[in-house]
């Protein structure tokens, strides 16, 4: 049996001792496609996305990835792995000064030293494919050099993802991409990202409110509620008695 590209054991989040956010999660996430976590507010969906990539430190369990324990690496050896994992920010993390290729560029910071980081001296085949990539998220090559201050809310998301992209990661993880983003902007976003998890063979795991576009975009379903899954598997198999369980009710209808 090959072995999954990210495994989860264990995994545990108390902010307040003896008030765990996340209650021993074990996961398994390998192949690609797309992962869409559901769940109310406040249940720990983005507590696990930022301790995979150890914007949160877990309180205890591991998170394997590539054959590492993010949980115990720190210092360059947490910043190598980062880089093999691209995150898709919901309020974008764009520098608004700086213009859209100079933002995706900036994928490339693990890669490029300091000095040439600081001048804006990439080298010549990331400047190429950073402009391919802004191509391949639907920006033409217009907004290359617009501020990203200038962008609409749908355009930065672009940006965001073609910026991860840009990392050439392993894995993309996506904290509610949609969530500050109107219906339709919030459809082409995820068909994007499901059609660059295809292409690419990169496997994204995305947190998400909509269940709506989690069964459209989706291949698997993590439902969490109080800090705990309970339900995990193919969009066609959440049934509305599963909906109830994870919402605690009718509401979300």
């Amino acid at each position: 049996m090959s072995q999954a590209l990210l495994s989860i054991r264990n995994l545990r989040k108390e902010y307040r001792a003896g008030q765990p956010v996340l209650k021993d999660i074990s996961l398994d996430i390998d192949g690609n496609g797309v992962t869409a976590i559901i769940g109310p507010s406040g249940t720990g969906k983005s507590t696990l996305i930022r301790c995979i990539n150890r914007l949160v430190d877990p309180t205890s369990g591991e998170i394997l990835f590539a054959g590492q324990d993010l949980a115990k690496l720190s210092g360059p050896a947490l910043r190598m792995a980062r880089r093999r994992i691209g995150m898709v920010f919901q309020e974008y993390n764009l520098v608004e000064r700086l213009s859209v290729i100079e933002n995706v560029l900036s994928g490339r910071l693990g890669y490029v030293p300091a000095w040439r980081a600081f001048l804006r001296k990439f080298p010549a085949e990331d400047v190429s494919r950073a402009f391919d990539l802004i191509d391949a998220v639907g920006l033409n090559q217009d907004f290359a050099t617009r501020r990203a201050d200038a962008l609409s809310g749908g355009q930065r998301q672009r940006v965001g993802i073609a910026r991860a992209i840009m990392q050439e990661p392993a894995l993309v993880l996506a904290d509610e991409p949609t969530s500050s983003l109107d219906p339709k902007t919030s459809v082409e976003i995820m068909e994007l990202m499901a059609e660059i998890s295809q292409k690419r063979s990169v496997p994204v795991i995305v947190n998400i409110h909509n269940v709506d576009l989690a069964r459209r975009y989706a291949r698997r379903i993590i439902g969490m509620t109080g800090g705990e899954v309970v339900y995990d598997g193919p969009p066609d198999g959440l049934t509305h008695d599963h909906l109830k369980h994870i919402y605690g009710g009718e509401d979300f209808l």
